[in-house]
Order: C-alpha cells, then sequence, then structure tokens
C-alpha cells in the first residue's frame, strides 16, 4: 500500500514533466541551423519565429521547400505571380477565393477536369473577349450560376467570375 502511494506521486510527476518538457524538445524538431542554404534562402522571412513554429507547421514549410525547388523556373513564376494577385487582393476576396477552392475540392474529379478544362479555355481569350464574359457572368443571377456549372462541359460557353477568383456579385 504504501509503495503505491509512494509510486502514483512519482509516476505522475513523471508524466507532468514529460508533457512540459515533450513540446519544448519537439519544438526543436527542424533547428533553424539544420536547415539546407537552399531550405534556409528559401525560407528566410521566417527565420526569425522558425524555431517557435510548431513542427507540424516546419514539416509544411520543409515540405513547400521541396515542392518550389522541383518547379521548372516557369513554375516557379507562376507561383510568384499567383501570390502577387493573392496580395492584392482585399480580405473579402481572399475569403471568396477560399470558399470557391473548397467548393472546387468538393465537386466529383469529372466536373473538376471540366472546370479545369474551361479554365484553360478562358485563358485563351483575348483580355476584351474575358472582360464580356466577366461582365455577361456578372449581370446573371445566382440561378443562371447555378446553371451553367451543372451544365458544365467541354463545349460549353465559358463565364467567368466567381468560379475563376472573383468576387461573386451581390444579387
Amino acid at each position: 500500500m504504501l509503495l503505491r502511494k509512494v509510486r502514483l506521486p512519482s509516476l505522475l510527476t513523471l508524466l507532468l514533466g514529460l508533457t512540459i518538457a515533450a513540446p519544448s524538445y519537439a519544438q526543436n524538431a527542424h533547428p533553424w541551423n539544420s536547415l539546407s542554404p537552399a531550405q534556409q534562402n528559401l525560407l528566410s522571412p521566417l527565420q526569425s519565429q522558425w524555431d517557435t513554429l510548431p513542427p507540424a507547421r516546419q514539416e509544411h514549410m520543409l515540405q513547400r521547400t521541396q515542392d518550389w525547388m522541383k518547379l521548372s523556373p516557369e513554375g516557379q513564376q507562376e507561383v510568384r505571380e499567383h501570390i502577387a494577385r493573392w496580395q492584392q487582393m482585399t480580405p473579402e476576396q481572399r475569403a471568396q477565393a477560399r470558399q470557391n477552392q473548397h467548393l472546387y475540392d468538393t465537386l466529383p474529379a469529372t466536373k473538376q477536369q471540366q472546370l479545369h478544362d474551361a479554365f484553360k479555355r478562358f485563358q485563351q481569350l483575348t483580355p476584351a473577349q474575358r472582360e464580356a464574359l466577366r461582365r455577361q457572368w456578372q449581370q446573371q443571377s445566382p440561378e443562371q450560376h447555378h446553371q451553367w456549372l451543372e451544365h458544365l462541359g467541354p463545349g460549353s460557353t465559358l463565364p467567368s467570375g466567381h468560379a475563376f477568383g472573383m468576387p461573386r456579385p451581390r444579387h
């Protein structure tokens, strides 16, 4: 009985100590000085806070650097342009873009492919054609938007708008 009374507090103290020490140990999963020069270069904006980031966030960022290094120069330029567009968006536009991405992610693979193909066609239009299509889309009702998206197909006419990162007009 006495042994149990002694073991329980000791065990609790040990467990408490481990739970307190574990996060500080885990925080150093990838110390800044363990990163390669290429990783440090890409992650330099995060240098001052790197060692305080949660390990899962560090892992995510390290994976992104590996993805970046695998991209062609053209692919890297495309990402830079995407980041620049994102930074120019208002908070409302960003929220709408996140919502659109969530909606896209919930679509079946066939619908995603159809939207991807439609977007490729949209990119091939002249700036004037794109603008005309944007105006057309913005004048349509939400029901018309839904109908177009439901019947989206390889030969469909391509409206622009919220499906392409633009804010949905208020009706």
